[in-house]
């Protein structure tokens, strides 16, 4: 029997993509539309059924043809790299054994959301990209994207749904960590570092393909809501600076990242079309397509056309500006805006349907399969998709990797304040609140009272308001500030004892009161007890600088304009502040 062409390596890529598409069904091109999501079982086998599981996974890939997967939740790496190696195998069993695509959220850093990224569970912890902006270190964050890169092709995810290079212009907005701050200058530097981490010069067997998000950019939320919720649809620009948050797209499209997703904002007050992104024809095909020149694979973001449960709570589809619209009637515009595939949904019926009404033609279609196929090509996932389960246990969390981590979270720390007390020296009675006891023995007295203490050390979390979803309840948004009653708290143990705050900055803190009143004070973006021990002892130094300003009054905050970076009257600390405290003389500098 004569090779199909499309199997055979030594063939152009270009001709084997149109040989592999020339031999498929309608049905086989509509599958590979959507990206859509899966559990595994804690032993790696597939489940068929599970958290946004519409159907079972062996239907999912046999019957409805899809070959794009990205998998939900932790597990072992040995679990995850049979998992993969299951899936490949069910791909390989279908009509043209086109093997799948898997991809992941963030898992390298401390943030547990489902609907965003996981904490690092085996894989290597690192600082947030808020500390990786905060060191501000390009090698850095390229060699960070390549261990995400190593570590990631040793379980089988070839495509990670990230950078996020958002920029963080609006002090509430709950998607801050995960960006890499209010630069944009800063911003695209790391974001090409990034890309060129997980792909290499380009794009092939060894790669990562990175789609970066979230197009146009996605920190203007009005009053800082987010927009996977229908409070937080609109997006605004009352400042006028729509291009100073394309600058990081700019650069990584320079980068040469493979994939783009847009997000779900619906721009206000604009001359766009007011329909969220992924419907937008104006920023889709006029912006990202003919004024930027981007000619890679453009994912929309997750669950644009259904309504769906999430967390056991129904969630309207995210058709913001098109919520009147019939499922086929959005994705039709979807298509026509420029989109090449529909994240987090399944229904490649639908595709199907509108190609033989004529609504769409099948000739749109294959522009947007040529993409997705090529890239599974040069990925080389036809020659090698499996992995091998004893080389994922060596490789995720390898000790090499482990110590970067480590060592980057010591230097994203950033030292706002210190009047006197760092480095600390000796064995001090300690006493701790939100740090481990245990951890705090390896350097001190721990004490249960502070009156007995030398030094407290108090790690805080940045304060948001509680909100009644269970899903949205990940999504930290609102106020900034301390209640009143934690503040009082708070201030009492600094009055107390001369004490050390930290506070963990997933988005800016309003802490005028508490900046006056610390011994020290210390940002954090995703760092361990240890971590910030060994700089609080000297152990260890502290490079960090504020990726965004602090601002002084939720007042400031609501006055600043959504899209102008460091825009809040009088902050209690500027952007790019920070101590350094192996400088003589530096006990405190501004």
């Amino acid at each position: 029997m004569t090779t199909p062409a499309y199997r055979d390596p030594s063939r152009p890529v270009d001709e084997r993509v149109e040989d592999l598409l020339s031999r498929m069904t309608l049905e086989e091109k509509a599958g590979q539309l959507f990206h859509t999501m899966l559990t595994m079982n804690p032993d790696g086998t597939v489940a068929e059924e599970g958290p946004f599981l519409r159907y079972g996974t062996t239907e999912l890939v046999r019957d409805r043809q899809l070959t794009h997967f990205n998998l939900l939740g932790q597990g072992s790496p040995r679990a995850m790299a049979r998992w993969a190696n299951r899936m490949q195998e069910l791909a390989a069993d279908t009509r043209l054994g086109i093997p799948v695509t898997l991809s992941t959220d963030p898992r390298h850093a401390f943030t547990d959301n489902p609907g965003a990224s996981f904490n690092s569970g085996a894989f290597s912890a690192w600082p947030e990209p808020l500390g990786l902006a905060a060191i501000g270190d390009a090698e850095l964050v390229e060699r960070f994207a390549d261990t995400v890169r190593r570590e990631y092709l040793a379980v089988g995810f070839r495509v990670a749904l990230h950078p996020q290079i958002d920029l963080a212009t609006e002090p509430r907005w709950s998607r801050q960590s995960g960006t890499f701050g209010s630069s944009a200058q800063a911003g695209g530097e790391l974001a090409a570092a990034y890309v060129r981490g997980l792909q290499g010069p380009g794009l092939g067997p060894d790669s990562v393909a990175a789609m970066v998000k979230h197009f146009p950019g996605g920190g203007p939320q009005k009053d800082g809501e987010d927009p996977h919720f229908p409070h937080g649809k609109e997006q605004v620009y009352p400042g006028g600076m729509r291009d100073y948050h394309l600058a990081p797209f700019k650069a990584a499209i320079d980068a040469g990242c493979s994939q783009i997703m847009p997000y779900y904002g619906q721009p206000v007050g604009t001359d766009w079309e007011e329909v969220g992104f992924g419907f937008n024809k104006d920023v889709l095909t006029g912006l990202l397509r003919e004024r930027l020149g981007f000619d890679g694979i453009i994912c929309t973001d997750w669950g644009l056309l259904t309504d769906a449960e999430i967390m056991g709570e129904p969630a309207e589809a995210r058709a913001w500006g098109v919520e009147h619209l019939t499922v086929a009637e959005r994705a039709a515009k979807a298509l026509d805006a420029g989109t090449d595939q529909f994240g987090g949904e399944q229904c490649p019926e639908v595709i199907v349907e509108l190609v033989r009404s004529g609504r769409i033609s099948e000739e749109r279609v294959d522009v947007s399969v040529r993409r997705l196929l090529r890239e599974k090509f040069v990925l080389g996932l036809f020659e090698n998709p499996y992995v091998d389960p004893d080389r994922a246990e060596e490789t995720v969390g390898a000790p090499e990797f482990t110590a970067l981590g480590e060592a980057a979270q010591r230097r994203s720390l950033t030292v706002l304040t210190n009047h006197d007390l760092l480095p600390l020296a000796g064995r001090p009675n300690l006493y701790v609140q939100g740090v481990s006891e245990r951890e705090a023995a390896a350097y001190g007295n721990v004490v249960a009272d502070p009156a007995d203490a030398d030094v407290a050390v108090l790690r805080l979390r940045t304060p948001y308001e509680q909100r009644s979803g269970t899903f949205e309840s990940f999504f930290h948004a609102g106020s900034l500030a301390f209640p009143d009653d934690e503040l009082k708290e708070i201030l009492r143990l600094l009055q107390a004892v001369p004490t050390l705050v930290c506070v963990n900055l997933e988005r800016p803190a309003v802490l005028p009161e508490i900046a006056e009143q610390a011994a020290a004070l210390v940002a954090d973006y995703g760092a361990s007890d240890a971590a910030l021990l060994d700089v609080a002892f000297g152990r260890a130094r502290a490079e960090g600088r504020l990726p965004f300003e602090l601002p002084r009054s939720m007042a400031a905050v609501a006055a600043s304009r959504p899209d102008v970076p460091n825009d809040t009257e009088d902050p209690v600390f500027p952007y790019g502040h920070g101590v350094d405290l192996h400088r003589a003389g530096s006990a405190e500098q501004e």
